[in-house]
């Protein structure tokens, strides 16, 4: 276990340092899910009725930050494919270091990169007006549900990264990660769609995360949509996990 920890440390500093030296990844990476914001602050959301009495930046920026999550995730992907394609895998197996290193090194920059993007947009969003009742404890619990959110979609990102025939594949993934928030609750409450979309709404994983990040921000209580949302994420990460090792045992066996 030293041995992995060490070798995963200095594997993961090689590709935080990549992202310092192009920080427009981080940028790029936060400049939709911030347009985003200011289109259905700005544009829409005097038209949508949340049935609350809170601002609507503040039903919002949930949904957001799942949105920025999944635009990150996409260059994971896409570095673990430009890692492959270069030869740096072959060369690290040839070399006295953990096999599974390799891969959470990714991930760990994955989850740095995706928390400096996450704290970028919450920072616009107070700029324009985003308020919390949420104590140190709703804070923390936000952020945990956040990076237990980016680590499982981290490592379905993975999965694209490893298998991807072209660039291009290894981002295309992320689209219907991008576009399922908005088949949920986190732009309009699921009460005003109609019967199968308000269905499918209401039980896929989006609406449950979304919804008990909106109570935590809120300091109301938060019921049973936690423990929904982290059964959906602790489910989709341990699939996630066992589907990119057999992956990373087929390509680099």
């Amino acid at each position: 276990m030293s041995h992995f920890f060490a070798d995963t440390a200095a594997l993961t500093g090689r590709s935080l340092k990549h992202i310092t030296r192009s920080l427009d990844t981080i940028i790029t990476t936060a400049l939709m899910p911030i347009a985003f914001l200011l289109l259905f602050v700005y544009v829409f959301g005097g038209a949508i009725q949340t049935g609350s009495h809170t601002s609507y930046v503040n039903y919002l920026l949930p949904g957001i930050l799942l949105i920025t999550v999944a635009t990150g995730i996409s260059y994971t992907a896409f570095r673990l494919f430009l890692d492959l394609k270069g030869g740096t895998f072959e060369r690290f197996q040839s070399m006295p270091i953990t096999r599974s290193s390799v891969l959470w090194a990714h991930v760990l920059t994955s989850l740095v990169a995706n928390v400096v993007s996450i704290a970028v947009v919450v920072l616009v969003g107070v700029l324009i007006g985003f308020r919390t009742a949420a104590g140190i404890g709703g804070w923390l619990a936000v952020a945990g549900i956040l990076l237990l959110f980016t680590l499982a979609l981290t490592w379905v990102a993975v999965i694209p990264g490893l298998t991807a025939k072209s660039a291009d594949g290894t981002s295309a993934f992320s689209y219907p990660l991008i576009f399922l928030p908005f088949i949920s609750s986190a732009f309009v409450p699921t009460a005003s769609m109609p019967g199968p979309v308000r269905w499918f709404a209401e039980y896929q994983p989006v609406t449950s995360i979304v919804d008990s990040i909106r109570a935590l921000f809120a300091g109301s209580s938060v019921g049973g949509d936690l423990w929904i949302a982290l059964g959906w994420m602790v489910g989709i990460l341990v699939v996630a996990y066992a589907f990119a090792q057999l992956a990373y045992r087929r390509r680099i066996a």
